[in-house]
């Protein structure tokens, strides 16, 4: 391996055929750099999935009142359901041992002004827990916490985007801004990967919505976050004693699909992790097809590039040359072009993947990327398999008797 003669021979052989190299080098580079390019955009889409479906937590049980659609108990069908604050301490005594934390949800849109700028914006009224189930990030000041929801304080968190439209670069801690004539002291800025419909809201206490729908404790909705340790099993059976319990406190028929709609994260997330390993299935065999390709094309390169050198071979037994030495020679030199080309091929991909970022997505490709690990993987193995294909041709030549290889054309 080290023998400094058959490197300067390998030298040699590749100076005088430098189209053989060539097209032997491209063909391992342009499998490594297809494979690397195509697995790369596989997890790009992957990355598309993610961010549409899993940029919330996923340990969520969300509660919307609706409109029954059955006659119970002395109740007319089509009556609207309506939840309180009582719903709230109620659930929490009997289903404590399942959650986290609940918080619940008063929406309204409004015009939002401070000083000459102004716009309408989605307000959310809720409780801390909100922070956890929307995976809000603040990028300033804080949070709406437990004293300003009991004190009813009129605080108000903003998003990224309504910050840069009402306050453009100024910070917006300490500032007041006008909520539906109310006046809110901003105590944070917070960003959200939901996207820009996500960072056009407002945080309020719900409380406080409720102090300025006069004094009411009606709520339009709840999210429920539910302990990750009860597992898929254990969500979806709290999820069933929540719906029975809601429906016999506010009388609603067992059979009534329409008082009461849950959505339950958790069977989501199942659905959407199985979609997602599909995905990552796909992304395998595709990664797998490609690297196959490489093989077959380098396998064909060096059966040619070995057939070729039939009479020079024979000239080497003939100078006395031991049919091992003549393999060794040739499998040294097929693994220095096999690795040479096979990273020149793995960095290649890796660059103009990183060069793509979020070019693609509007084709639904999002950062596409590989793991070094990944890649270099791939090209370990591309190169044993190069070895291999050189070894097969190269065994085969070098039990060909001197006479034989001489009088090859």
């Amino acid at each position: 391996m080290f023998n400094r003669d058959r490197w300067q021979e390998i030298f040699q052989t590749i100076s005088k055929n430098k189209l053989r190299t060539f097209l032997s080098g491209f063909t391992v580079a342009l499998g490594i750099f297809i494979f690397v390019i195509l697995f790369g955009l596989g997890n790009g889409l992957k990355n598309t999935f993610e961010s549409f479906f899993l940029n919330d937590a996923t340990n969520l049980i969300w509660v919307y009142r609706g409109r029954t659609s059955m006659p119970y108990k002395g109740f007319k069908s089509n009556r609207q359901i309506e939840f309180k604050n009582d719903d709230i301490a109620d659930i929490k005594y009997n289903f404590g041992m399942y959650m986290d934390y609940i918080s619940p949800g008063i929406n309204r849109n409004q015009k939002i002004k401070y000083k000459n700028e102004y716009n309408n914006y989605s307000i959310q009224a809720i409780a801390p827990g909100y922070q956890f189930a929307e995976k809000v990030y603040l990028m300033e000041g804080r949070f709406i916490n437990e004293d300003d929801t009991q004190n009813q304080e009129k605080y108000t968190v903003i998003g990224r985007l309504v910050r840069d439209d009402l306050f453009g670069k100024k910070s917006p801690l300490g500032e007041y801004v006008d909520v539906g004539g109310s006046m809110f002291k901003v105590i944070g800025v917070f960003q959200d990967d939901g996207g820009d419909n996500e960072e056009r809201r407002i945080y309020i206490p719900y409380t406080t919505r409720q102090l300025m729908d006069k004094n009411t404790d009606k709520l339009d909705q709840f999210v429920i976050g539910f302990k990750p340790e009860i597992g898929y099993t254990g969500a979806m059976m709290f999820e069933e004693k929540l719906r029975q319990f809601l429906k016999d406190k506010h009388q609603i028929h067992p059979d009534d699909r329409r008082g009461i709609f849950i959505r339950n994260v958790a069977d989501n997330l199942q659905q959407n992790q199985q979609f997602a390993s599909v995905l990552q299935i796909i992304v395998t065999f595709v990664g797998l097809g490609t690297l196959m390709a490489g093989i077959i094309g380098i396998s064909n390169i060096m059966v040619f590039v070995v057939k070729e050198r039939t009479k020079e071979l024979g000239i080497r037994k003939a100078l006395g040359a031991t049919p091992r030495s003549v393999i060794a020679m040739i499998l040294q030199e097929s693994i220095f072009i096999t690795t040479i080309a096979g990273y020149i091929g793995l960095f290649a991909g890796i660059l103009i993947l990183n060069s793509l970022g979020v070019t693609l997505e509007d084709y639904f490709i999002k950062n596409p990327y590989i793991d070094m690990q990944t890649g270099i993987f791939a090209t370990v193995i591309l190169i044993i398999f190069g070895a291999i294909a050189g070894y097969i041709p190269a065994r085969r030549a070098a039990r060909i008797k001197p006479i034989v290889a001489l009088r090859d054309e």
